[in-house]
């Protein structure tokens, strides 16, 4: 099968690797022209045969608008268009009604996986119709993990990317409770070995995970994480999750608060803890740290 793929960066870069050594072209397009095997979406589209299906890998929002209003004045009728980004899902629904008035199809595939899924494929989670599915089908069992599981037709236009929504706020969560837990064995005196703790936990508990594995790789690199400053910024989709939780009135309280707690992050003096401080000096005469 012939794929063009557009956006070659850490993932797209390791997808076109992926699906090219299962056997199928791919045509790669990137601004940067030392990863492009063309130089234009023009030269894309005019090097794939009919019915074409072109892979989008570009950062979510405005990129991925453009690119996707320029594929449409570039493809045909029976095209078909996968959005593989963090789109966020309300846009598919205006992306897939834009194509269809030119004949084009749309599938939208939330992809995980990072930079470890060029050896170990990719989950895959696609939104669409049966039949521009099918077009695409070849391409996602190429890139999916080996075995039965790790894809799936999660719905129509937009599931694709709300379950990828919610599967990277489960992850905000799971990565908090990691956090929080490694902070407070490196806290006390009496844990000599914070490192070897997180390696027992590997094998034979209940909260062994490829997460909890990274956490290990991470810890051999820098056992104290000491050469890391404690800042994680958001990707926007635990932002999504938090806001289709209240849209739906699904309590969410582990996700609201590893999102909230990333926030804090990024304040080295935080205003909050100022006026806890200044309320228990006020009724109880605690002491304040100044400045």
């Amino acid at each position: 099968m012939e794929l063009g793929l557009v956006g070659l960066g850490r993932m797209g870069g390791n997808m076109r690797e992926r699906i090219r050594r299962a056997g199928h072209t791919v045509v790669g397009y990137d601004r940067n022209p030392d990863l492009a095997d063309v130089h234009s979406l023009e030269e894309l589209v005019g090097k794939l045969r009919a019915p074409r299906v072109v892979w989008v890998m570009v950062p979510a929002g405005e990129p991925t608008r453009t690119t996707i209003d320029a594929l449409a004045e570039l493809l045909e009728p029976g095209d078909v268009v996968v959005d593989g980004g963090n789109s966020r899902w309300t846009d598919d629904e205006k992306h897939a009604g834009k194509l269809a008035e030119k004949g084009i199809g749309f599938v939208d595939c939330g992809v995980s996986g990072g930079v470890w899924g060029l050896e170990n494929g990719y989950a895959l989670m696609y939104g669409g119709d049966a039949e521009h599915i099918a077009k695409v089908q070849p391409i996602f069992d190429a890139l999916k993990p080996e075995g039965d599981f790790g894809a799936v037709h999660a719905g129509r236009v937009g599931a694709g990317h709300f379950a990828k929504m919610v599967h990277n706020g489960i992850e905000y969560a799971m990565m908090q409770a990691y956090a929080e837990g490694w902070e407070l064995l490196e806290k006390v005196d009496f844990v000599d070995n914070v490192r070897e703790v997180f390696r027992s936990w590997q094998d034979g508990t209940v909260i062994r995970s490829w997460l909890l594995d990274l956490a290990v790789n991470a810890l051999d690199e820098d056992e104290h994480l000491e050469k890391l400053r404690g800042y994680a910024e958001d990707s926007g989709e635990g932002r999504w999750t938090v806001e289709a939780a209240i849209d739906n009135a699904v309590p969410m309280p582990a996700i609201t608060a590893a999102l909230f707690a990333r926030f804090s992050s990024r304040q080295e003096d935080s205003p909050q803890m100022k006026m806890v401080a200044a309320l228990r000096n006020q009724f109880g005469g605690h002491a304040v740290a100044k400045k």
